[in-house]
């Protein structure tokens, strides 16, 4: 959402960020916590009603916000990065990702913790925003918002963890150790049934006061990309047509891909015309180190840690960059498979040629290549001279769906086969300048890898092809186990949670 709304939650928000949540935070909630006789007296209007919807909006920047981000994280466990950073304990739970060492004891708690913390919020607001002195349509519209929220952050849930419980109720001290894991089949048809009821009340545009909020556009891809992970590929490919319009014109939505693919990682370009769902962040939380992680900072973690460490820049011509920690560094296989195409300049810095030439010099990190993610490195220019630490108040927006991904999910769907599928596939290619190429599954394969490299799509993308085992297992991958996380071992005690196999 907006920065000016963001704020907004923090501020007044902090009841609902108060309450329970199935995590570490319901486990070891006090029955007597003020937080839940707090939670029956808010929500009584809709000032109220929105600062809580805020606060279910503000664990989107999950993608891109916080040492324990989305798209670091997934990036590190596939063939195109490594974990990258100082050293091999630099962050335990990325590292173990990494190299499929993961146990309930590394994997960082947070991916379990904050996502069902978002639940949690949208639970209570759904179930408190009808009783508030508000209009119909702004309940309507609240709840909407509040189940679509519910429904993403599901499916990050079930996509990494698989066997998760299934909560849509605001939970008691009676009942919050009680609750099972679902089969994923039912997580995904209330993720379903979420994103359908929200489709219904959603809007069609936004005003530009509401940019960051989800349309009924948002709501259709996300519902398409969760028919295409079920294999539902007919359901996945009619609401993603109806997002996608026209291959290259402009859709319905008011959706068309950008006229230069570089324009997407322009810091200033938020909102843009390819973005379906995005995760916004800000330099004018002026967050600092004291709550970085918290969820009170708001600033994008991931642009640092893609930075170099220790950046000289030699050459007036060279880039001028911050240092950085030196995470995602990218294999030589991904920039084998880019270093012909269009999009190569956009996607990695080429740092190793750079140094050898003496135009930079940077303090090589752990398992460095001298290829950098250039799609959220840092520019100098993007550090903010404002109060708070620099390098936690990096400003750059993160993309959750964007239209090229939706053309690609959509040509999948169709079987990689068709007039259709041709001109979906096409369009991506041709924005870059790329001729046609005959369509088929390898060829949209092929095109995603280079189109969304280093967006945290590529591991979901191997797992739910089955090809994670043959591209991984040099990795240590382990087929049948490492397809999904451990749980984390904290939230097996004094529960009817169990692990799951291989950990």
């Amino acid at each position: 959402m907006k920065n000016k709304i963001i704020k907004i939650g923090f501020a007044t928000g902090i009841v609902a960020l108060s309450l329970v949540s199935c995590s570490k935070d319901y486990l070891e909630l006090d029955p007597n916590d003020a937080g839940l006789s707090l939670s029956e007296n808010y929500y009584r209007n809709e000032a109220e009603c929105f600062s809580g919807l805020v606060s279910v909006y503000d664990i989107l920047k999950k993608n891109s916000g916080g040492f324990e981000n989305m798209i670091a994280m997934m990036n590190a466990g596939s063939d195109d990065h490594y974990a990258g950073g100082g050293g091999a304990t630099d962050g335990v739970g990325i590292q173990s990702f990494s190299n499929f060492t993961m146990s309930g004891t590394t994997i960082p708690e947070s991916f379990w913790n904050d996502h069902y913390q978002g639940i949690t919020r949208a639970n209570i607001l759904i179930a408190r925003v009808p009783g508030a002195d508000m209009s119909q349509a702004k309940k309507d519209r609240f709840i909407a918002e509040a189940k679509a929220l519910r429904a993403i952050y599901y499916f990050n849930l079930v996509r990494m963890f698989k066997n998760i419980p299934l909560i849509v109720e605001q939970l008691t001290p009676g009942n919050m150790y009680s609750q099972p894991q679902a089969a994923p089949s039912a997580v995904y048809t209330q993720i379903e049934n979420d994103l359908t009821d929200a489709i219904a009340v959603l809007p069609t545009t936004l005003s530009s006061e509401e940019l960051g909020r989800l349309s009924k556009g948002g709501a259709k891809a996300m519902l398409g990309k969760v028919y295409l992970y079920q294999g539902k590929n007919a359901l996945a490919a009619t609401q993603l047509a109806d997002v996608n319009g026209t291959p290259g014109s402009t859709s319905s939505y008011g959706y068309k891909l950008l006229n230069n693919f570089s324009d997407l990682w322009v810091t200033t370009n938020k909102f843009n015309t390819e973005s379906i769902i995005e995760a916004t962040h800000t330099s004018a939380g002026n967050s600092y180190w004291g709550i970085w992680g918290s969820g009170q900072d708001e600033g994008n973690t991931l642009n640092v840690m893609c930075g170099p460490r220790g950046y000289v820049r030699i050459n007036a011509t060279a880039p001028d960059l911050p240092s950085g920690w030196s995470f995602n560094m990218i294999t030589q296989d991904l920039y084998n498979v880019l270093q012909s195409d269009p999009r190569f300049n956009a996607t990695i810095l080429d740092l190793k040629t750079m140094k050898q030439n003496g135009d930079v010099d940077y303090i090589a990190g752990y398992q460095d290549t001298g290829y950098f993610l250039n799609k959220f490195v840092p520019r100098q220019s993007d550090v903010t001279t404002g109060q708070g630490d620099a390098v936690l108040n990096y400003k750059q927006d993160t993309y959750i769906i964007r239209l090229a991904d939706t053309y690609l999910m959509e040509a999948e769907a169709l079987g990689g086969t068709g007039a259709r599928a041709q001109a979906l596939l096409d369009a991506v290619r041709a924005r870059v300048g790329l001729p046609s190429v005959p369509v088929s599954m390898d060829a949209i394969k092929t095109e995603r890898r280079k189109e969304l490299a280093g967006e945290g799509h590529r591991f979901f993308d191997l797992v739910r092809w089955g090809e994670a085992a043959s591209k991984l297992s040099s990795r240590g991958f382990v087929a049948g186990k490492n397809e999904v996380f451990p749980i984390p071992y904290k939230e097996l005690q004094n529960t009817q949670i169990v692990q799951n196999p291989g950990y």
